[in-house]
């Protein structure tokens, strides 16, 4: 009986054994199934699960003319125009943080005059930009304040400055955008018992406190001079190929792709006198084949005509427009 017992116990032990391996098995293959199993992604409605298009725009070219002193300051007998240390700091501090945006080509006129010149006698042309900057410090002024108590004392040092900017559309003549930025910079020292900082001339809260009146106005001058598709003109179109003005620096490449315009008719408003053009017509597709040129006022692109055509003894009356 004993014997019998034993045998028992060591059928009921292979029967353990075997049902053991093929437990292992089954875990086996599906840990098998699952490692072979493809990755999938699920896509949500309303989500884009694709790599966005490499979006890029093409960049204006504007001109910025040197600031004016419209202060106390800019109107005394000693102040020499050419020689403004607060005009030159409003100038750099701008084309600084336009130039952060990565949007323009940017070129420093000096002759702000002369260029006002050309633009009320319509030879905008010259200039060579898309738009125009012209601004003026109209406000600044430096306070120094103070307390002393019986074991303290505190000064402070407040420069407040005001900045206008204006816009010009240089192929209408026109101010498209004009406003005032105000901006302060302050420093302040303690000292206990004739211990602690002794607050000096501070020469960089001029330029904090300009800085900090172009920062209310560079975000809307972008806006402003971005808010167009970019254009830019037929510079010729015979045996030698059709050229646009613009390349490699404006973010022109080979292959891009561009609608020619005839120019609308030009009509003049009697109320206000100012002289427009109606809207274009497009009249053709262009696709670059290649770019050239040295500088941003010297490149170009060849281009060729894909479909339409266009009067090549007329150029001025013609646009191309992204």
């Amino acid at each position: 009986m004993i014997q019998t017992s034993l045998i028992d116990i060591q059928c009921l032990m292979n029967v353990l054994k075997t049902l053991s391996l093929v437990a292992l098995a089954g875990l086996s293959g599906l840990g098998y199934a699952a490692a072979q199993e493809p990755q999938r992604v699920i896509a949500h409605p309303g989500v884009n699960n694709a790599r966005p298009a490499d979006a890029r725009s093409l960049k204006w070219k504007v001109a910025v003319g040197r600031f004016s002193n419209e202060t106390q300051y800019g109107k005394g007998i000693f102040y020499e125009r050419d020689n403004d240390p607060m005009a030159k700091q409003a100038l750099d501090i701008l084309m600084t943080k336009l130039n952060a945006s990565g949007k323009f080509i940017l070129l420093e006129r000096s002759d702000s005059e002369k260029l006002e010149a050309e633009l009320k006698a319509g030879q905008g042309q010259r200039i060579g930009a898309d738009y125009l900057i012209l601004g003026s410090i109209t406000e600044f002024g430096r306070k120094t304040t103070g307390r002393d108590g019986l074991f303290t004392s505190e000064k402070s040092q407040t420069v407040e400055a005001g900045v206008s900017i204006r816009i010009v559309d240089v192929a209408t003549g026109q101010v498209i955008y004009s406003e005032e930025g105000k901006g302060q910079a302050q420093t302040t020292s303690k000292s206990t018992l004739g211990l602690g900082g002794k607050a000096g001339y501070d020469a960089t809260l001029s330029d904090k406190a300009i800085s900090g009146a172009i920062d209310q106005l560079v975000e809307n001058i972008i806006n402003k001079c971005t808010d167009k598709p970019w254009r830019t003109y037929l510079i010729n179109a015979d045996a030698d190929g059709i050229i646009i003005a613009g390349g490699a620096a404006q973010g022109i490449r080979p292959g891009d792709t561009f609608t020619l315009y005839k120019r609308g008719k030009q009509v003049k408003n009697p109320q206000t006198g100012v002289s427009f053009y109606l809207a274009g017509k497009p009249v053709a597709q262009l696709r670059v084949e290649s770019v050239d040129g040295d500088t941003p006022d010297t490149q170009y692109a060849i281009v060729s005509v894909v479909s339409g055509s266009f009067d090549k003894g007329a150029l001025d009356n013609y646009y191309v427009q992204q």
